[in-house]
């Protein structure tokens, strides 16, 4: 993926002079985290079979994750490094590919566990997610044990996505994009506001993605599981198959204060992935990937998830995303992967190469 760099400049400028109007004030970024630049991928040949996770080769990808990220000599360690008693941690999950294509129950209690292991308190745990029937449809709300919370910004998606009872007036992302019909001079169309549990529930939150192709966004992994898992009116991103503006739109939500500086963890599941029709579940392109990822940085996170996606495509014969066309099953002239680059640019996280640590670990 070449972008030239005027366009970089350029997208980077625009972003930042579009990206926070919050009202709070600033601490220390949470991302790109104390190691910016490292991904641990961890395979197991039998965490998935017949389809189904194996809670015992799951746990153990999680505990070398963990250890493997942090340097710490062991499972509680690793927790403890990020996390404490009196922390309220929300969990940011992604069940948008359905049933078939979102984290698994083995998963999300691996990570519970590790939570419980550094003191957190399980009524200070919050599973959220924007929508509450998308999450329920996933099936995820059978496996959170009472005394954990759920939360969700709204009931289900709509195309209108102007809705406030679950999002705060304080904390948006404002842009010249509205879509058409709407007024421009009425800001409530020019912006995107942040869920309430993020600016008003939480002091950190571990980001859950899967690995996934998006038709406009190019791919969906960590990144935007954020900028379009806790803001509303994100539909004027991608409106239609060339009004396409996620390349800007998604970096300029993750770099808002309150959505950046909370972000500490991001644990990718790529046991199952998607390289092609996606953020839905097409089942001819899905196929098991058999790993998963851990990173304080998302830039370097997407970026290793890109190859991962691309290297799956050149096997089968496709384009890479950044150069696919449209066809049946996605319909976008451009997959804006760029956004995975501005977002390294507004300090997000590594974007080149050459800084980037990827350590692979087979079990």
């Amino acid at each position: 993926m070449k972008i030239p760099r005027r366009d970089v400049l350029k997208f980077a400028a625009l972003a930042a002079s579009t990206v926070s109007h919050s009202r709070a004030a600033t601490t220390k970024p949470g991302m790109p985290g104390p190691f910016p630049g490292r991904v641990i991928g961890v395979a197991h040949p039998a965490c998935i079979v017949s389809g189904v996770y194996q809670a015992e080769p799951v746990r153990r990808m999680m505990e070398k994750g963990m250890t493997a990220l942090t340097g710490a000599p062991a499972w509680t360690d690793a927790w403890r490094s990020f996390f404490e008693k009196g922390d309220v941690v929300g969990i940011k999950v992604s069940p948008v590919g359905g049933a078939k294509l979102c984290s698994d129950a083995a998963v999300l209690h691996g990570i519970l566990q590790g939570l419980k292991d550094a003191g957190v308190a399980e009524r200070d745990i919050v599973v959220f997610n924007r929508y509450r029937q998308e999450t329920y449809d996933a099936g995820i709300d059978k496996w959170v044990p009472p005394g954990v919370r759920m939360q969700f910004a709204s009931e289900a998606y709509n195309d209108v996505q102007l809705d406030m009872e679950g999002y705060d007036p304080d904390h948006f992302m404002e842009m010249a994009l509205i879509k058409p019909g709407e007024n421009l001079s009425d800001p409530r169309f020019r912006r995107s506001y942040v869920c309430k549990v993020v600016t008003r529930q939480i002091n950190k939150f571990i980001n859950l993605p899967v690995l996934k192709h998006h038709q406009s966004a190019g791919v969906t992994i960590a990144l935007k599981n954020m900028s379009h898992g806790m803001v509303n009116n994100v539909n004027r991103s991608h409106l239609t198959p060339t009004g396409n503006a996620c390349g800007i739109f998604i970096p300029s939500v993750v770099s808002l204060p309150v959505i950046r500086e909370k972000a500490v963890l991001h644990i990718c599941d790529a046991v199952k992935a998607s390289y092609h029709g996606g953020p839905g579940a097409r089942p001819q392109y899905v196929w098991e990937h058999k790993t998963m990822y851990f990173s304080t940085d998302p830039v370097a996170l997407d970026k290793t998830g890109l190859k991962v996606i691309d290297a799956k495509r050149a096997e089968v014969g496709m384009a890479p995303v950044a150069l696919s066309r449209p066809d049946d099953a996605s319909h976008y002239l451009n997959c804006q992967v760029e956004h995975i680059e501005i977002a390294g640019s507004l300090g997000l996280g590594v974007f080149d190469d050459k800084k980037i640590e990827v350590k692979r670990f087979t079990l």
